[in-house]
């Protein structure tokens, strides 16, 4: 692929780079990224994939932008209050780079369609806010052999890692079920930092290019957690489970679960 003349301006700060250069640029020309959620996580990290050139991404919400939405989802402006958070999200992101090709999905994500959608791409970024979205997002993931970037927000803490399945720790590995229904309170009931969002969705897409590239080391069986409040980061080791039901060594027979829960994004 050559690339134009205001290709090679646009990504001059990515060629440069001995790690990127031109072959790394078309590779991410060439990636396909599938983002489950156009909200807090999905918005800098859709907006920072599309930057650098990523050259599809799909994007699932069912939701329409609400004024509670826009102090954290930053893809997101007064104008679209009441629109689909994905026609919104597209609208920006090909303001921001004509070169990327966008898929918006307004479906609900569920186990009888996620598998499908998942299909055509690459690496799958969670930008979802549920935990049975999540689960089934990870389980999805391990099953087709898909990358996944985990991310997760409340109040002022934040966590990101990645799974490559079968040879690193998947989120089941860590959490083996879904707390009961009202267990941890979300971040319309509890509240979020709308920063932090930023920092949790800029990592992701930082994973997600790293993916692309092969380069660098991944947030592979490493559970990155930031508190916001004392700008501290930690670093947790987690190892794969062979006992895992998706992932482990006898994940064979492991099918998705019907939760039927729809992706509502931070």
């Amino acid at each position: 692929m050559e690339f134009t003349e205001d290709q090679i301006k646009r990504y001059s700060r990515h060629i440069i780079l001995p790690e990127v250069g031109g072959k790394g640029q078309k590779k991410l020309k060439e990636a396909r990224v599938f983002l489950a959620g156009a909200g807090g996580l999905g918005s800098p990290a859709a907006l920072y994939l599309a930057a650098a050139g990523v050259g599809t991404i799909g994007i699932i919400d069912p939701d329409m932008v609400d004024i509670s939405n826009l102090h954290r989802q930053i893809i997101h402006q007064t104008q679209d209050i009441a629109r689909p958070k994905v026609i919104s999200a597209k609208e920006k992101l090909e303001t921001l780079n004509p070169d990327v090709n966008v898929i918006t999905y307004t479906d609900r994500l569920t186990s009888r369609n996620i598998l499908e959608i998942i299909s055509g791409y690459d690496i799958i970024i969670d930008g979802t806010d549920n935990f049975p979205a999540k689960f089934l997002i990870n389980d999805a993931s391990v099953m087709s052999g898909k990358p996944l970037v985990h991310g997760g927000i409340l109040r002022f803490t934040g966590q990101v890692f990645t799974i490559q399945p079968k040879r690193s720790a998947c989120y089941r590995c860590i959490f083996k079920d879904p707390p009961p229904s009202g267990l941890v309170p979300t971040c319309q009931e509890a509240g979020v930092l709308g920063a932090l969002a930023g920092v949790i969705g800029t990592i992701q897409a930082t994973e997600a290019i790293k993916l692309i590239l092969g380069i660098g080391d991944l947030l592979t069986d490493r559970l990155l957690t930031y508190d916001a409040s004392k700008t501290r980061f930690r670093e947790i080791k987690i190892k794969r489970n062979p006992a895992c039901p998706v992932c482990g060594d006898d994940s064979r027979e492991f099918g998705l679960i019907d939760y039927e829960q729809e992706v509502c994004s931070l």
